[in-house]
């Protein structure tokens, strides 16, 4: 019988709802030495987790996430809050001894994420970060095409992700649901928010990046505060494009906007090589498109690979083939892999380490973008 372990969500959002649902699941599907329980949920207001735990199942609630954390019927702490609240809160639970999922990006600034990664380190708990895109069969089959050289030499990475939800200038910016406009609880606004998906998945799949330049656009100044009731001006990036070079020498272009009409999680990315090049879309996320330059010439073409066969990543576990998944089972394999790891007593990447690299792009992004400049990417 699978080991118990006992989680404790902070938060109960859209990513709240996402973890619980995968930790709800991936027993069912997965043989796994480890099964979570939902044992407790976090969150300020009383009424609001207590009909959130009763839904997802969660045993308990506490207000107070330190609470949670001090809790010894606590194993791990699911932490699924606003950017400026993640690197206090896994400060305190690698104090506690208590192993760790965070949500992206790792935190406010690479400062942070260092001590989150010290802190972790030093007291030897497993983390992870929740870069679900990684674990989408095709973009997991991507890696492996990669690894095993078959588009050779890469020359070109290009990706963007596109939304257009924040155009309205009524729209106001902080508290719940809208936190992500406000720069002292995001950090960052699409740069963070969306181009982190982007460049991590691009760092898993194509190595580092050396350096970049970058321009972001806030389009709106001044939007009215929903915590102070205030016009305050708007501290976050409407839209980023960069391009890079990676360490491989190959080349970048990234973009990012919530202000592209139409487009409501437009996540695509196009890889050329020597030999073969591979695209994905978000929106056809059971889909690998791929070219090989070796087929004859007479037959030479894009071709449209239906990831649902039981040797493609991790479809063994699901249905027959041809029968396709979703969005929300990148998290159910997330979880999947975070206990694999934890009973082999290995890291689950990415852990926070790997995400701090990330973390790293992100500030040169917006270092890049105020000085005007190309700058090199910190790998400190």
């Amino acid at each position: 019988m699978a080991t118990p372990l006992n989680i404790g969500m902070i938060g109960y959002g859209f990513m709240g709802r996402a973890h619980s649902n995968a930790y709800r699941k991936v027993n069912n599907f997965f043989e796994l030495k480890h099964r979570p329980v939902l044992k407790a949920a976090c969150a300020r207001d009383k009424d609001k987790i207590q009909a959130f735990a009763d839904k997802w199942g969660y045993e308990s609630v506490e207000t107070d996430w330190r609470k949670l954390i001090e809790r010894k019927d606590i194993d791990a702490v699911d932490i699924c809050v606003p950017n400026n609240l993640h690197c206090e809160m896994a400060l305190a639970a690698a104090a506690a001894g208590k192993m760790i999922l965070c949500e992206k990006p790792l935190a406010m600034n690479s400062a942070e994420g260092a001590k989150m990664v010290e802190a972790v380190e030093k007291a030897k708990v497993a983390n992870t970060v929740w870069y679900n895109y990684r674990r989408v069969p095709a973009v997991t089959l991507t890696k492996k095409l990669i690894d095993e050289g078959k588009l050779g030499k890469i020359f070109h990475y290009r990706a963007n992700f596109l939304q257009d939800w924040t155009i309205s200038a009524d729209l106001p910016q902080g508290g719940t649901g809208l936190w992500r406009l406000d720069v002292a609880a995001a950090g960052s606004g699409v740069s963070g928010d969306l181009l982190a998906h982007c460049i991590d998945t691009a760092i898993w799949l194509n190595g580092s990046i050396a350096n970049l330049s970058a321009m972001t656009e806030t389009f709106i100044k001044e939007r009215k505060h929903t915590l102070t009731g205030k016009v305050e001006k708007v501290g976050i990036d409407d839209a980023c494009q960069f391009m890079c070079r990676f360490g491989n020498g190959a080349l970048g272009l990234f973009e990012s906007t919530r202000y592209a009409r139409g487009h409501k999680a437009l996540y695509t990315f196009e890889i050329n090589g020597e030999k073969a090049s591979i695209k994905w879309d978000l929106h056809d996320l059971h889909r690998l498109q791929y070219f090989d330059h070796k087929d004859e010439g007479r037959l030479r073409g894009w071709r449209s690979i239906h990831v649902t066969d039981g040797d493609h990543p991790y479809m063994g576990n699901w249905w027959v083939p041809g029968l396709q998944i979703g969005y929300e089972h990148s998290f159910v394999h997330h979880v999947a892999d975070f206990l694999e790891c934890l009973a082999k007593g290995e890291p689950c990447q990415p852990d926070f380490r790997n995400a701090l690299g990330t973390q790293q792009v992100l500030d040169a992004i917006l270092d890049s973008a105020k000085k005007g400049t190309w700058v090199d990417v910190n790998k400190g």
